[in-house]
């Protein structure tokens, strides 16, 4: 009888879904897979099932612990790609909501001024670090308001030469978001 434990490279089926895979990361329960189109998605052990189970008879007939004695444990030139795609996915784009009630415990005896200043000290403040350590994007949470801190990002950020920016995805912030790209230079 096969063991539940997944490793990177074997075929996986999702057992309440039509989905096929091949196992890119295991994390304790979490088990990351990349399906038959090319997507990136994680699922609970309990979750999937081995479908690299062969019709060889030499398969039944070898121990567990001699087949894996010959198998070679480096991984192949396509798993290492597959994990450091994996791990740009996971780290994401960095986002920083800029309402008040995230920047403050208590915004009581703030003049609007103040808030207004206090947001745009904090969005020059990432700006500047993802400049220095040379993040390629970020996105700005700003609401919609009155569209006041927007026209102040907006302003600010035409005042960077290797930056140009957007509204953010419509779907995931509606209108209140700004997308903003750091163009880098080589080293």
């Amino acid at each position: 009888m096969m063991s539940n434990k997944f490793e990177i490279g074997d075929r996986v089926s999702v057992l309440d879904d039509a989905i096929d895979g091949v196992v890119v990361k295991v994390e304790k329960d979490n088990i990351t897979i990349e399906t038959t189109d090319k997507f990136l998605m994680t699922f609970f052990v309990n979750e999937l099932i081995k479908t690299n189970i062969t019709n060889n008879l030499d398969y039944f007939n070898k121990s567990d612990s001699l087949s894996k004695k010959e198998m070679d444990l480096k991984p192949t030139r396509k798993q290492i790609e597959l994990q450091k795609k994996l791990e740009k996915v996971e780290r994401g784009v960095p986002e920083f909501d800029l309402h008040i009630e995230k920047l403050v415990k208590n915004k009581n005896g703030l003049s609007n001024f103040d808030i207004l200043t206090l947001q745009m000290e904090t969005a020059k403040r990432h700006v500047d670090f993802a400049i220095k350590n040379r993040i390629p994007k970020i996105v700005f949470i700003h609401g919609v308001g009155e569209g006041i801190l927007k026209a102040e990002l907006d302003f600010m950020l035409k005042r960077y030469e290797n930056i140009s920016f957007q509204d953010a995805n419509y779907q995931k912030y509606g209108l209140g978001a700004t997308e903003v790209y750091f163009k880098q230079n080589p080293k």
